[in-house]
């Protein structure tokens, strides 16, 4: 699938309201250390969280949806203030829709940013899907976009640009 210019994909992005993303391999590079106490450790980029935090300013809303459950999750969640995470998800392309409903947002103002396959069904309904560099590589086929920048590495704030830049 051919994918769309970053013109083309800034285009698609102007009417974007609702900026979804799973979090491991998409917010983190995908990687989850967990210590002997049980304690878990994830990396966040900055440059993702602040891109989210001037979307929201913009009066754009962020949600995350992710496969797993992580109290980590749950605190940079609170700590950038989103309001909507959906974690320990199997049907993301349910989940989406019941958030597009319980906040009144159509489909065709959402993005969707993933990494794995599991994304595929939720980034297929949304106006605009992103994949980021080191997806997998049907995600990758079958995105709309793909950053340049790996998971966890700034790939957020790549396609929140797209949006902000209209």
């Amino acid at each position: 699938m051919p994918k769309l210019t970053n013109a083309q994909a800034g285009e698609l992005a102007r009417n974007v309201q609702l900026i979804v993303m799973d979090v491991d391999g998409v917010l983190t590079d995908g990687k989850i250390i967990i210590s002997a106490d049980g304690s878990e450790t994830k990396n966040f980029d900055v440059k993702d969280g602040y891109g989210m935090a001037m979307a929201m300013f913009r009066g754009i809303r962020i949600a995350w949806i992710s496969g797993r459950y992580s109290k980590v999750t749950d605190l940079r969640a609170a700590e950038l203030g989103i309001d909507h995470v959906i974690q320990n998800c199997r049907d993301k392309h349910k989940a989406l829709t019941g958030l597009c409903g319980e906040v009144n947002i159509n489909l065709e103002n959402v993005m969707f940013i993933g990494d794995d396959t599991i994304d595929l069904p939720a980034m297929k309904v949304a106006a605009i899907s992103i994949a980021v560099a080191d997806a997998h590589p049907a995600v990758i086929e079958a995105a709309d976009w793909v950053t340049t920048n790996r998971g966890g590495n700034g790939a957020v704030r790549e396609a929140i640009d797209l949006v902000l830049d209209q």
